[in-house]
């Protein structure tokens, strides 16, 4: 099990399956090392924008996110007029009074050294000229999604405008818009194996994250033909 280190430190356990490419409107920002070749081959390209968009500062691929938190679809590429500024997410995280008091503790000490259970998200999703932070804590036992937040650049710093603390919880970006993963349990269910799994997607719009898609899959019956079930929200 693997951590990034510094103040964006990646999160450690295995992943459920996700897609290898991330949506072009997003830079990822985790300090998650690699292991054996791929610890070799990050420390020898560095920082890395790919062809497709994506700024990236180490990778993730340890870390345990839904399967439906980052789409295959393509988006545009990113915009010239939106800036990124890397934040010091776990400082971030410790001052904001929205988070809660056990986030906090989880953010008290390190899990390993220097490495910290959190994973960092750059993106342009509420229109700024600053790209958004979307951050995710886990806890360092089980690598459990407790905690999700995106902060946007204003005037006096960056501001709390999304939060959700009801684990497991996972955001990301899909298509430009924000993409919440909840994955359901069973009482019998072990933490490797939930019964299913809730999506949502929320817009911004009249300075606030607004739900309009919500979407269930039942992985009891993932591949039998089933599609999940969408279910829009009202504004």
């Amino acid at each position: 099990m693997t951590r990034g280190g510094g103040a964006d430190g990646g999160p450690a356990g295995k992943r459920p399956a996700a897609s290898s490419r991330l949506p072009a409107t997003l830079w990822r920002a985790t300090g998650t090392a690699l292991a054996g070749i791929a610890a070799i081959a990050l420390l020898l390209a560095g920082c890395e924008t790919t062809g497709d968009g994506v700024r990236s500062e180490g990778s993730a691929a340890d870390s345990p996110v839904p399967s439906r938190a980052r789409s295959d679809a393509p988006s545009p590429s990113p915009s010239s007029s939106v800036t990124y500024k890397k934040v010091d997410a776990r400082a971030l995280l410790r001052k904001d009074p929205k988070v809660g008091a056990e986030v906090k503790k989880t953010l008290a000490k390190p899990c390993t050294a220097d490495e910290y259970p959190i994973d960092v998200t750059y993106a342009p999703l509420t229109g700024n000229k600053t790209a958004d932070v979307i951050v995710n804590v886990m806890t360092c036992a089980d690598s459990v999604g407790i905690g999700s937040y995106v902060y946007r650049k204003g005037a006096k710093g960056y501001e709390n405008v999304f939060t959700n603390e009801e684990p497991p919880v996972y955001a990301a970006v899909s298509k430009g818009e924000l993409e919440i993963t909840k994955q359901t349990y069973k009482t019998d269910d072990a933490v490797c194996c939930p019964t299913g799994e809730d999506v949502m997607t929320y817009h911004w719009k009249n300075d606030r994250f607004r739900e309009y898609a919500h979407y269930y899959t039942d992985y009891s019956k993932t591949g039998d033909g089933t599609e999940p079930s969408a279910t829009p929200s009202e504004d």
